[in-house]
């Protein structure tokens, strides 16, 4: 049982966090951008998100890209190095990233936020971190 490679994690996970990044962008800027504005002004909120919002989301994706890299690396010496491990990785954090938020909006605010604004990244989301997971733990190596 090896150390656990803490640049590859770091470059895998920033890979992943790249690839999840991407993922988001399209479904919050394309598939969920129109629902996300209509929600704001109808509860008459404005809707411009200001920078450190948007950096601070990105952020945080990057950071659960290396999350899941570590999660890969700590778990090979028991599932073996390989996609499979990889994908475990990625949907024990969609489990606690995605479904949580899913969860905690969806039940929390019933009748406040649409059920397409709070399912739906769930449903992408069992996608996304597995493929982001994926990519980054490709570049993992002990």
């Amino acid at each position: 049982m090896g150390n656990i490679n803490w640049r590859r994690v770091i470059g895998g996970g920033l890979v992943a966090g790249l690839v999840m990044n991407i993922s988001e962008a399209a479904l919050h800027g394309g598939m969920l951008g129109q629902d996300g504005v209509d929600l704001f002004k109808s509860y008459g909120v404005p809707h411009d998100p200001q920078a450190w919002q948007i950096i601070g989301l990105i952020a945080t994706t990057f950071v659960l890209g290396i999350v899941s890299v570590w999660l890969y690396a700590a778990i090979r010496p028991r599932y073996g190095a390989g996609p499979m491990t990889a994908i475990r990785a990625g949907l024990a954090i969609w489990v606690v990233a995605h479904v949580w938020s899913g969860v905690y909006i969806g039940a929390g605010f019933t009748g406040l936020i649409p059920a397409k604004l709070a399912w739906l990244p769930v449903v992408w989301g069992l996608i996304e971190a597995p493929a982001g997971t994926l990519a980054g733990a490709w570049l993992y190596k002990e």
